[in-house]
């Protein structure tokens, strides 16, 4: 099977494009780099010529309202030249409860994204998975002052990132699923505990973990609207595992 994986040389797609040629598939990365700008649409169609399946896995540049526009356009870009290309199943890399948390700018715009390609001509999928396990850091870093980490006790179910993209294959090389995948890892924490287990690992960090209802992106999230739904596919490494 030929697969166009765009944003192919990036965290997730660079894991995608390996598990699917380790299989005997034939896979192009393409972003930027390759001269392939799905903003622009410049490359779009030599990135996807003779492919059976297109992967979008690219991320928009902000988190705020220009997300919006950035994924319509270039979802837009990417549908067009796919379709023209005969190309026969779209793929799209989204995030678990996005459709949940309308106060999130950057969830809207994932949203939207969905809305087009289910809107597209081309048959669909969506694979939508919880936050990252190699993410946590980084969201620790968002609200760090100094040796204090704020974060809420918002219910989060991290996914390794290697068990997303398995999930992400396996729906590429599959049939058309005309909608949505939900991938999970299996245990949910509160955001807060989970920063506290992530430095109790670390000896060299000495960071202290404050609970604050209020602090980052996460604050906006209701319940458990970041936790797998019923029917969802559930990984197998513990995050604790992972860390260790």
């Amino acid at each position: 099977m030929k697969i166009s994986v765009v944003g192919g040389t990036g965290f997730m797609g660079s894991r995608l494009v390996k598990a699917l040629e380790t299989v005997g598939h034939q896979v192009a990365a393409h972003d930027r780099s390759t001269g392939c700008d799905l903003l622009t649409g410049e490359g779009v169609a030599r990135a996807v010529a003779s492919a059976d399946v297109v992967v979008d896995t690219i991320d928009a540049p902000a988190f705020d309202a220009s997300a919006s526009p950035f994924f319509r356009t270039t979802t837009d870009n990417l549908l067009a030249a796919a379709g023209q290309a005969g190309v026969q199943h779209a793929v799209v890399l989204s995030i678990v409860g996005i459709d949940r948390i309308p106060e999130v700018d950057y969830y809207q715009a994932k949203v939207l994204q969905e809305a087009r390609l289910a809107a597209g001509p081309i048959p669909y999928s969506i694979v939508r998975a919880t936050q990252f396990m190699e993410f946590v850091d980084k969201i620790m870093s968002w609200t760090t002052e100094g040796d204090v980490v704020r974060l809420p006790p918002t219910p989060i179910q991290p996914v390794a990132a290697d068990e997303a993209v398995q999930a992400l294959a396996d729906v590429a090389t599959g049939e058309p699923l005309g909608g949505i995948l939900n991938v999970a890892g299996p245990d949910v924490f509160p955001l807060d505990d989970l920063g506290r287990m992530t430095l109790q690992a670390r000896p060299g960090d000495d960071r202290t973990v404050v609970t604050d209802a209020s602090a980052g992106l996460f604050a906006a999230v209701h319940a458990d609207a970041l936790t797998a739904p019923e029917g969802a596919r559930l990984g197998r490494i513990h995050y604790r595992d992972w860390l260790a």
